[in-house]
């Protein structure tokens, strides 16, 4: 092999096995871990010792009452555990089984115990190395009368002393290769911690990618009821099927934001009540395919909680979905919402295919299904349970699952803390009004197909629209004409829609027409650089017709 050859890494496992000075490595809580073939020989034990406590394969001697070998090694270990610093052992009895009933053979041992610490200095093994001395210390006991006795055990000893040496230096070599691999198994967690990160920035741009088309084939099915009034089965499918695929896609999106810890709260004062009769209202036509019924139960007053109004209409949307997805058709539901404790409890229960109890608090793990992988699976990412618990517990609240076992049925309890008396009142939404006809409205969005058809749906609104492509066109549309409304894209091909906001807001008639962002990016940061660019609304795609009317018509919409 040539100078300039690079040598293959060393196998570590192999040195350590190969190492002469018995070896054993210990958990810290002295489970046995690892173990060398020297260790092995020297103890008279085989492999079977492993991921076994090390004082239940080497007890005391009971027929030496005396024996102290066990207390004494606990204590060293447990300083090495709670020191971080190696402990070396005066020279130590310790009789080993022989493997007869009951039988022990005598035994004196010159142990050190070492630690081994990740990069953040706690101990994570302990590396206990021993040397059989049995023989030096049988030695020691001759009589001075044999004067070649003594001499021979003198040279005996020396030789032990120097071989001590040697093994010695042994160990720090192996010690050292061990901390190596430890740099290098340090430096491996690391990519892999980079490599999570980037699943997790894919996994959000995909998200955030699929609402463009969602968003078009969501506003084309709205432009398809408008032109079949009575309505047409295919319809129905695209509805159900787009709104499966609308709550995956933020599913997903929150998924990544639940497991990073990057998912936003927008709280305010918020009747639950509320909260639970829309989200309701809103799923109920699924519930109506295939003859599955929703039963709703509310209490007749208000229940007030400091919570996400957004955000809380997710968790009960959620937990519907799971209830459509394990309720076979016939099928019943039931929502209901009541107080005790100072807590508001949320419950959707269904009479589907349940789950084995044991399993409920797996089902809140990320990529969960409570049915397993086949072709008859119901769709769904598994995400729905865990971005559900992130939210309540956000809320500072704790959810739940229970099912008596397979086919049983299954429930699904959230706790909310109620609002203090001291909270601010909750916003009232605003009273629809007839939309004011003929606004003129400028669609700033790059995605053609669904330019089109925003510009189509409003048209048939009454209103006068027009509808361009780039940040630079708009720009050049505004400056020639003065619009009542801009429903711009913040990602646009050329400038960015926070950029076409500042420009339109400084001229001399800026302040005089309504700015509002469609976008696929709708956490609170992106609101809050929304608002700072100048923008009064801030929609998510994909954004539903009757959202954006209200909003048109000056309700509240989703600012």
């Amino acid at each position: 092999m040539s100078a300039s050859t690079p040598h293959p890494a060393p196998d570590f496992q192999g040195l350590f096995d190969a190492t002469l000075s018995p070896l054993l490595v210990l958990a810290p809580d002295f489970t046995i871990v690892e173990v060398n073939r020297a260790y092995l020989t020297a103890t008279r034990t085989d492999r079977s010792i492993v991921g076994r406590p090390i004082f239940d394969v080497f007890p005391d001697n009971p027929d030496d009452p005396s024996a102290d070998g066990v207390a004494n090694l606990r204590r060293s270990l447990q300083s090495v555990v709670d020191t971080g610093r190696t402990d070396t052992m005066a020279l130590q009895r310790y009789d080993i089984p022989t493997g007869g009933a009951g039988a022990f053979v005598e035994r004196y041992w010159s142990p050190v115990n070492t630690p081994v610490r990740d990069g953040e200095g706690r101990v994570t093994h302990i590396i206990h190395r021993v040397e059989d001395v049995t023989d030096f210390v049988h030695l020691r006991r001759v009589g001075r009368e044999q004067e070649r006795a003594v001499a021979e055990a003198q040279m005996r000893a020396e030789g032990m002393e120097i071989d001590l040496f040697v093994r010695a230096r042994e160990i720090r070599e192996v010690n050292e290769q061990l901390s190596r691999a430890n740099a290098e198994l340090d430096a491996a967690g690391r990519t892999l911690q980079e490599e999570q990160q980037a699943k997790d920035r894919f996994i959000a741009t995909l998200s955030h990618e699929l609402r463009n088309p969602l968003a078009a084939a969501t506003a084309a099915t709205e432009l398809l009821a408008f032109d079949l009034p009575e309505g047409h089965p295919a319809l129905s499918v695209l509805e159900r099927q787009l709104g499966t695929l609308v709550r995956m896609s933020n599913d997903l999106l929150d998924g990544t934001r639940a497991v990073t810890g990057r998912l936003e709260l927008v709280r305010e004062r918020t009747d639950l009540c509320s909260v639970v009769h829309g989200a309701c209202a809103d799923i109920r036509s699924l519930f109506g395919h295939e003859g599955r019924t929703l039963d709703v139960d509310l209490p007749a007053g208000p229940v007030l909680v400091h919570g996400d109004r957004l955000r809380l209409a997710q968790v009960l949307t959620n937990l519907l979905s799971n209830a459509l997805k394990y309720t076979p058709p016939g099928g019943r539901t039931r929502v209901w919402l009541s107080t005790e404790d100072r807590q508001a409890r949320l419950c959707v229960a269904d009479d589907g295919i349940g789950f084995d109890p044991g399993q409920a608090e797996e089902l809140f793990g990320v990529f969960m299904r409570a049915a397993p992988a086949g072709p008859s699976t119901p769709e769904g990412l598994g995400l729905g349970l865990a971005v559900a618990r992130t939210i309540v517990e956000l809320h500072g609240g704790r959810i739940s699952a229970h099912s008596d076992g397979p086919g049983t049925g299954a429930s699904f309890t959230a706790l909310l803390p109620l609002a203090l008396a001291d909270t601010a009142q909750p916003r009232r939404a605003g009273h629809a009004h007839p939309a004011p006809r003929q606004l003129a409205i400028l669609i700033v969005e790059d995605n053609t197909d669904l330019a089109t058809t925003y510009r189509t749906l409003l048209e048939r609104q009454g209103h006068h629209v027009t509808a361009v492509h780039t940040g630079a066109d708009a720009l050049t549309a505004t400056a020639s004409h003065l619009f009542d409304v801009v429903l711009c894209d913040l990602g646009l091909p050329d400038i960015d829609g926070y950029t076409v906001a500042r420009e339109v807001r400084s001229r001399p008639h800026g302040d005089k027409l309504r700015l509002i962002a469609v976008s696929g990016f709708s956490q609170g940061a992106d609101h809050g650089q929304s608002r700072a660019a100048g923008f009064d609304a801030h929609l998510a795609k994909p954004l539903p017709l009757a959202d954006l009317l209200e909003l048109l018509a000056g309700g509240s919409g989703q600012e």
